[in-house]
Formats: structure tokens, sequence, C-alpha cells
């Protein structure tokens, strides 16, 4: 898993991070939609699970998540996830690559 870390690393050496947290926590949230806003000092992501399979009227849904960030976490937190998907994007076309699927068996 990717971070971003907006504080300064020391010039001698890393910093590692000891974050707890409770097991309802880690279990996080699915969401099927976000909203990014933004206003002079930070950023806000509003993420929410929406029904996709309503065909009229509104869409109904609800925010199960909403984060705010200062612009240069916003910055880090966009460089990791193109980081992040990047790789996974490598990983999945490498995956659908002929050669890496149904492998014929050669014959006796």
């Amino acid at each position: 898993m990717g971070g971003c870390d907006t504080t300064r690393v020391p010039e001698d050496g890393e910093r590692h991070f000891n974050i707890h947290t409770d097991p309802e926590t880690m279990a996080g949230h699915y969401a099927n939609f976000a909203n990014v806003s933004h206003s002079d000092y930070e950023f806000t992501i509003t993420f929410a699970r929406v029904d996709h399979e309503v065909e009229e009227g509104e869409v109904p849904g609800v925010v199960v998540s909403r984060v705010n960030l200062s612009p240069r976490f916003m910055r880090e937190l966009i460089d990791a996830m193109e980081d992040n998907f990047s790789k996974w994007r490598t990983r999945e076309g490498i995956r659908d690559l002929p050669e890496f699927g149904d492998r014929e068996q050669p014959p006796d």
C-alpha cells in the first residue's frame, strides 16, 4: 500500500509510522461514487454509495465518508494514486497477455 507523507523526512534516514486503528475503522467503507470540491484553503472528497440501477429520476445514495485535505496533501495523494493505479494497470495488463492466461498443455 502506497502512502502520502507531508512531513519532512530527516536527511539521515526514513520515517516510519506506527498508526493504530480499531477493527471497525480498518474494515473501511464501500463507495462507488466520489465528489471533489475545494475552497481557497482545502479540498473535500465526499465518498458515497449510490444505486446506479435506478434508470429515471434522482439516484438514491448515502454518504459513507467525507475527508478534508490541505492542497499540499491533495497533491501528494494524487501522486500516490497515480503511482498505484499505474502499477495496478501494469499487473492487470500482464495477466491479460496470452502467455499468462490459460496455458495450453504441450502435446505428449
